[in-house]
């Protein structure tokens, strides 16, 4: 059953819409993120390290092809729900049908593209051996299911936008499940190879599509399908909407390549291993931010299209305050526990190892201490269709200043890497100030239509 916008996302109270919308997002991107987790857990405790280290070759890779269907999922939230504060539901259908075509049409071309480029991409980084053929064979699998699953992230932003905030999050503990029980069924049971991982997770992905998208079929949800009508304006507003969030998974994960190339040439597989283990712990305290942020990105979009500006005021300080309540009490678990967390994925580690990964995690920790304010800052600033300045930050925070870092404290070695990402999330920190700064007559609609 279709929910009506504007009671929801115009009427609800702030807080009471926070937390109906940000909890629900929070907890729900936390189950998506916990597969990756146990991804990294059962890889490094079936498989071993050099597994371990060739899945943290590959999944940039793959990162970067669901960032290209992010690009058009998120591309066409933000005016999907501008158009819906705006009462223009045909505009709204428009987008989301266009979107839905071209996100599977993406898929098609870069699972091609992938698996006849896997070999090579593995050799250009430098892997050779077990670890080149480990990581060819988890990419192509990716690959192949790709025209299938890049479309999971999208249809999440669709439910949200229409309204089915326990829905959404309820598919996601479904997805997380089902991955975390076929893997452990693949690698402990079946005791197949690194193949079986990326297989697991697309398998869950596979039936959380079909049952993401079996509502918009049958007509019940206030998006809908209809005739698409494309035209460059339509595409080149998704893809400038959804630049900021696109360019900062597809920099980021650049950045992981070129930090992967160097770490082989710096410290060889431990290095690359310990470098694996850090993208796992910043992958379960970065999908809580997005979940916060990702899903209060509808109602703040809403609420900018129909001019409430007391709401948009109240909803952007409520994304500040939980990013600050995720990041700090993280910064500081990591930093208490840093061989704790390590050895979560590391099978019976050497004392060289183990002393890497416990003076990486430290140094690493601090990174939380200010990246919540960038990220914010980020995701408020796409909310509105500032897609400009999102951009600024997101390239800032996923390449120009990580590659910065890297020449500025290359002398410094492996610790050089590890201080790179603290000093990147406080730079991003002082540039949103800046950015906001500049920027602060234009941040909030002129007008307040409606009382919080």
């Amino acid at each position: 059953m279709a929910i009506d916008n504007d009671a929801f996302y115009g009427d609800t109270k702030p807080l009471k819409l926070f937390a109906s919308v940000a909890v629900p997002g929070a907890v729900g991107m936390l189950a998506s993120s916990l597969y990756g987790l146990f991804d990294g857990i059962f890889v490094g405790q079936f498989l071993g390290q050099t597994a371990f280290a060739a899945v943290n070759l590959a999944f940039p890779f793959v990162a970067i092809n669901f960032s290209l269907a992010d690009l058009i999922g998120v591309g066409s939230s933000v005016p999907i729900s501008i158009a819906l504060g705006r009462r223009d539901r045909a505009s709204a259908n428009n987008y989301f049908t266009c979107a839905c075509i071209v996100i599977v049409l993406l898929g098609i071309i870069m699972g091609a593209a992938m698996w006849l480029a896997a070999p090579a991409l593995m050799a250009a980084m430098g892997a050779e051996g077990l670890l080149a053929e480990y990581a060819a064979q988890y990419l192509r699998v990716y690959a192949l299911f790709s025209p299938v699953c890049t479309i999971v992230f999208a249809a999440d932003n669709y439910l949200r936008i229409c309204g089915k905030i326990k829905t959404s999050m309820v598919l996601n503990i479904v997805m997380s499940a089902g991955i975390l029980l076929l893997e452990l069924l693949f690698l402990g049971v079946f005791k197949w190879g690194i193949w079986a991982s990326p297989l697991a997770t697309c398998l869950g992905m596979a039936l959380v599509v079909i049952l993401s998208m079996a509502p918009f079929f049958t007509g019940r949800m206030t998006l809908k399908f209809c005739k698409p009508r494309f035209d460059v304006k339509i595409l080149g507003k998704m893809v400038a909407a959804g630049s900021p969030t696109f360019l900062s998974n597809v920099a980021a994960r650049l950045a992981s390549i070129i930090f992967n190339t160097v770490l082989l040439a710096m410290g060889g597989e431990d290095a690359v291993t310990v470098y694996g283990v850090i993208m796992y712990v910043n992958d379960i305290v970065q999908p809580l931010l997005y979940g916060v942020c990702d899903s209060l990105q509808p109602a703040i979009g809403y609420n900018y299209g129909a001019r409430y500006r007391t709401r948009v005021k109240k909803l952007t300080t409520y994304i500040f305050m939980a990013g600050a309540a995720i990041s700090l009490p993280a910064a500081a678990l990591i930093f208490a526990l840093p061989l704790e967390i390590s050895t979560l994925f590391l099978s019976s580690p050497s004392a060289e190892l183990s002393a890497m990964a416990e003076f990486a995690m430290r140094l690493f920790s601090i990174t939380f201490l200010t990246r919540w304010f960038g990220f914010a800052a980020q995701s408020f600033l796409t909310a509105i269709n500032k897609s400009l300045s999102a951009s600024i930050l997101s390239t800032a925070n996923a390449l120009i200043l990580p590659m910065a870092f890297l020449g500025i404290l290359w002398q410094l070695g492996l610790t050089g890497i590890w201080l790179n990402f603290g000093l990147t999330a406080a730079a991003v920190a002082a540039l949103a100030i800046a950015i906001f700064i500049v920027q602060r007559r234009s941040l909030l609609p002129a007008e307040d239509k409606k009382e919080a």
